[in-house]
């Protein structure tokens, strides 16, 4: 039991701290067992970015393993500093900022352009959770052009995955069964009628991602797709003693040109990220609605700070292919759905989002489960991109669902150009074709001729 327990339909206990409230596990929440368990198989979606680490960013395997540490005590803010979120990256945007880094050579070059991306990301986070205009300013956006970007990030992570070179080419029965095991659970309309009738059904969509990764990745090893694991014992060792050489204290800071052509792809990202906040947002007031025994305090001002700082801590301590977005949407449905079924599957949503970060950086220590899963770190990381590509394009095409065939032409033009092209041309022809195409300007004689007719009336 924590030690400050919480009164009937109140907010959980915190100790207040500026814009943040503060909340530790066992003095203001109860660990969850099942987010505990889930967190420690799902941290290899964390390393599974290692090896995007070490072909973009040119980093040997235990540095970019020190790299993916400070990305996980960034993701132990959301819960201690008061958000009910659970942290990730800004998935859709990888392909993006993979397209971004394929033009500097890996290593130095690569780090300083990666540094000017998480600073930028970091300034747009820090500026709007500080001004508290965080979603005012995104309203400005024309619906046209927030479908098109997050459709087009959708189409990217596809076509990534699915190209001939792509990881779904190289291992297609393990993905594939991957995909269609975790479209079944998370997504079918069939599972969800399941799930109130079978126990079976109910436990394993409380493991959300975890049962199928786990059966797509012995399937891959039944087939022959991955080399068996080779197991060793102990502790993880990531090369804190190597890391200095590979950050911008050593390489150096980036330069203004680099900042410049890093801005579109840190816009992009933001406005993704901004979706996710939003697809978040909903979650928490379904949960808000069926749970009246506790208050959610979700402050979209307080989660672009802890957002900001993230992504600040990244850009000098271990720069991040994944960037550090403010919420990971799949694991965030997951706990919500268990903390639904009332206070005795979870006391608190606190609770079951800051134990599962927890567990996360546990288990990144843990060298049995590190190297028992390395060999199919792909499996991880492709599916966690076909599942966000899924969700990027199924909310863009909500943006322009209602729209005119105007509207709906400037967001398929903006997503072709932008899952092709990348973020920079993607954003320069959304914006052109915006103005030319969308854009109604009205002559002076336009204007008159309504203010008569509304005189008239």
């Amino acid at each position: 039991m924590p030690i400050y327990q919480r009164k009937e339909g109140e907010e959980q206990p915190y100790w207040p701290l500026g814009p943040f409230k503060v909340r530790l596990p066992f003095v203001h929440y109860n660990l969850e067992s099942a987010e505990f368990i889930q967190g420690l198989i799902m941290m290899i979606v964390s390393i599974s970015l290692i090896p995007t680490l070490q072909e973009y960013l040119g980093l040997p395997y235990d540095v970019a393993l020190a790299f993916v540490v400070v990305y996980q005590i960034g993701l132990l803010l959301p819960a201690l500093l008061g958000s009910p979120i659970v942290g990730g990256w800004i998935t859709p945007a990888i392909p993006l900022v993979l397209t971004y880094l394929g033009d500097f050579e890996p290593g130095p070059e690569a780090i300083r352009a990666m540094v000017a991306l998480q600073l930028i990301v970091f300034l747009i986070f820090f500026l709007l959770g500080i001004t508290k205009l965080g979603g005012k300013l995104i309203r400005i956006v024309p619906a046209s052009l927030k479908s098109g970007i997050l459709i087009g990030a959708g189409l990217a992570a596809f076509i990534g995955e699915i190209e001939p070179e792509g990881r779904v080419m190289e291992t297609p029965i393990s993905l594939i069964t991957a995909g269609i095991l975790l479209a079944f659970t998370m997504f079918s309309l069939t599972f969800q009628r399941m799930r109130e009738r079978y126990r079976w059904a109910n436990f394993i969509s409380n493991f959300g991602m975890m049962p199928p990764l786990i059966f797509a990745i012995f399937v891959g090893w039944a087939v022959n797709e991955f080399p068996l694991p080779d197991v060793e014992w102990g502790i993880t060792s990531p090369a804190f003693g190597e890391v200095w050489a590979y950050l911008p204290f050593s390489v150096g800071l980036p330069d203004i040109n680099i900042f410049l052509l890093a801005i579109p792809t840190a816009i992009v990202a933001y406005i993704i990220a901004y979706g996710d906040m939003i697809v978040g947002d909903e979650i928490l007031k379904r949960s808000d609605d069926k749970r009246k025994d506790e208050k959610i305090d979700n402050d979209m001002n307080r989660l672009h700070l802890v957002t900001s700082i993230r992504n600040l801590i990244q850009s000098f301590f271990g720069p991040y292919t994944g960037l550090s977005g403010p919420i990971w949407t799949a694991i965030q449905v997951t706990v919500a759905e268990r903390y639904n079924y009332g206070r005795k599957a979870m006391d608190s949503f606190h609770g079951g989002a800051g134990t599962f970060t927890i567990a996360m950086m546990v288990g990144l220590f843990m060298l049995p489960i590190v190297t028992f899963f390395e060999p199919t770190l792909e499996v991880a990381l492709s599916t966690t991109l076909l599942i966000t590509g899924y969700v990027c394009v199924q909310v863009g095409i909500e943006q322009v669902k209602n729209s005119s065939a105007t509207e709906i032409g400037v967001a398929s033009l903006t997503a072709m150009v932008l899952a092709v092209h990348g973020a920079e041309y993607g954003l320069m022809a959304g914006v052109i074709m915006y103005f030319i195409v969308q854009k109604n300007y009205k002559s002076k004689n336009d204007i008159s001729k309504k203010e008569n007719v509304d005189k008239s009336v």
